[in-house]
């Protein structure tokens, strides 16, 4: 697998492969802290980003990679003077091994890809997708229920903006007897063509307008924020809180679940509840994107 650029290009046996090697290196670092001491990852990033540049680099640096990086490409990179993606990864090529890429273009992963010669890894397209992070999504889970068949889960929040949303639904989609309910604003629903991809995979999608719609044994609930830089106006606040109250009206085995960061979606006060493991999701996208590196530099 030369590119990391859409949930689309993964199967069940894949998903595998890159689970098991995620396994293997956070049970054993130390074998693989030098498998890409030869090789420069170029770090570039249009948009703001917390998790997933930082867990990168770590991740690259944990390999024994060097990166070359720039916080804030859309101002300190030429994308200020006009410098079109294509001709920045053109360039870019000549100096690193592999190049992960966010950027507020939809298309923004697949143009690069198109003109380059090194691996690409999309790390956030616009409103399109954000497969690194579904792939975490997808390993916490497995980690926290111990399977990917038979699940029952809500997603909550965005679901119109919310690539993270997007990626994941068509992993899950992957899977057996799966079962998705949403629950948003009607300005924030799920696009048709995700209903349709669910509806083509047999997965009946559910629209829901409250809590009280909600299955109390969900498996999974995956919350997300509004994503306010991808629109104009003024769409007022966050109806559907999830709080200590809310979260009690699920089963103990429910688990909470947010991409983060977090606004007013979730509040503080669940953090301390074992169900919440949205901070145990970011960190496991270390693992999952060391394991991605190791993959596209066919050093696995």
């Amino acid at each position: 697998m030369k590119h990391v650029l859409s949930s689309e290009q993964y199967t069940r046996e894949s998903l595998d492969e890159l689970f098991d090697l995620a396994d293997k290196i956070r049970n054993d670092p130390k074998k693989y802290s030098h498998k890409l001491d030869d090789k420069i990852i170029a770090i570039m990033f249009y948009e703001p980003s917390t998790r997933t540049r930082l867990s990168f680099e770590t991740a690259a640096l944990k390999l024994g990679a060097k990166i070359i990086t720039t916080e804030n490409a859309a101002e300190f990179s030429s994308a200020a003077k006009g410098e079109t993606i294509q001709d920045t990864v053109k360039v870019i090529a000549g100096y690193a091994d592999a190049m992960v890429i966010r950027h507020k273009s939809d298309t923004s992963a697949m143009d690069a890809a198109s003109v380059n010669k090194i691996p690409i890894l999309n790390a956030g397209a616009g409103k399109g997708e954000h497969p690194t992070q579904s792939l975490l999504d997808m390993y916490t889970i497995k980690e926290k229920k111990g399977r990917l068949d038979n699940l029952k889960v809500a997603i909550l929040g965005d679901l119109l903006y919310g690539r993270t949303i997007h990626s994941l639904l068509k992993l899950l989609s992957l899977y057996n007897n799966i079962e998705i309910y949403g629950l948003s604003k009607e300005a924030f629903s799920l696009p048709q063509e995700y209903i349709d991809m669910l509806k083509s995979k047999g997965i009946e999608y559910k629209k829901c307008s409250s809590f009280d719609e909600l299955p109390k044994d969900l498996d999974v609930i995956y919350h997300t924020r509004i994503q306010a830089e991808r629109f104009e106006g003024d769409f007022g606040k966050e109806e559907f809180i999830i709080n200590k109250e809310v979260l009690n009206r699920f089963s103990e085995n429910t688990i909470l679940m947010h991409p983060l960061p977090r606004v007013i979606e979730i509040s503080t006060d669940v953090d301390d509840d074992p169900r919440a493991c949205y901070f145990e999701q970011a960190h496991n996208g270390l693992f999952i994107r060391m394991a991605l590196l190791l993959q596209v530099l066919d050093k696995a």
